[in-house]
């Protein structure tokens, strides 16, 4: 059973919201409580705060974008479902790559919502979460579902997939950035987007998955 606040009116949404912009969060709180039976009862900035509120307010939704201070979010989500199961999350973010949404709802996200459609699709998608239910933006599942199975391996772009066949080759991030003509800021970048992608960490790890799906034998 939920550890609510015994207080609370059991016919409101409580939600937590977690972003690192203050600008996000008060327009996030406006747009939620406007509607009248949704209750905000913390904001947070970055993920441990978010842990923290959640373990403490037991809310209805958590709102949580996936790119705050501490790095991923993606990473706490199986913290938190474990933590308060009761509470549903609805990701908000700028990433819009289905590698990420399809990490998320694996997790046992219920909403993903990009920040651009957030005024027309954020109510919906917590109304859906608070009830059990899944929401996804439109565009991003139409992009999922059309996405060619024999295309990159789990929603890699095709310059990942090229960092990677370099990686696991040995190549340097030096060497890689001299080679693509990029910086090695840029591929450092890459290299971590790729890594979040697969939950991959060690250069052993990457190198055998390469080998596994083939990359490395078509280089």
């Amino acid at each position: 059973m939920s550890q609510r606040d015994a207080s609370s009116d059991p016919d409101r949404i409580r939600v937590v919201l977690a972003d690192d912009h203050s600008v996000v969060r008060r327009g996030v709180r406006q747009l939620l409580e406007a509607e009248g039976d949704f209750e905000v009862v913390a904001e947070a900035a970055d993920a441990e705060s978010a842990r923290r509120y959640v373990r403490g307010h037991r809310p209805d939704v958590l709102v949580l974008d996936l790119n705050m201070p501490g790095g991923s979010s993606l990473e706490t989500i199986p913290q938190l479902r474990e933590e308060s199961p009761d509470t549903q999350i609805v990701v908000l973010t700028m990433q819009n790559e289905p590698a990420y949404a399809r990490r998320a709802l694996s997790d046992g996200v219920l909403g993903y919502v990009l920040k651009e459609s957030a005024e027309t699709e954020l109510v919906e998608a917590v109304r859906h979460a608070a009830a059990g239910e899944s929401y996804l933006n439109p565009r991003l599942g139409a992009r999922m579902a059309s996405e060619d199975v024999a295309g990159p391996p789990d929603g890699l772009s095709d310059r990942e997939v090229e960092i990677l066949r370099m990686v696991a080759l040995g190549h340097t991030n030096q060497e890689i950035s001299h080679q693509l003509f990029i910086s090695v800021r840029t591929v450092e970048t890459h290299r971590s987007h790729i890594q979040q992608k697969l939950r991959l960490r060690a250069r052993s790890d990457l190198v055998r998955y390469a080998l596994e799906h083939g990359l490395i034998e078509t280089w």
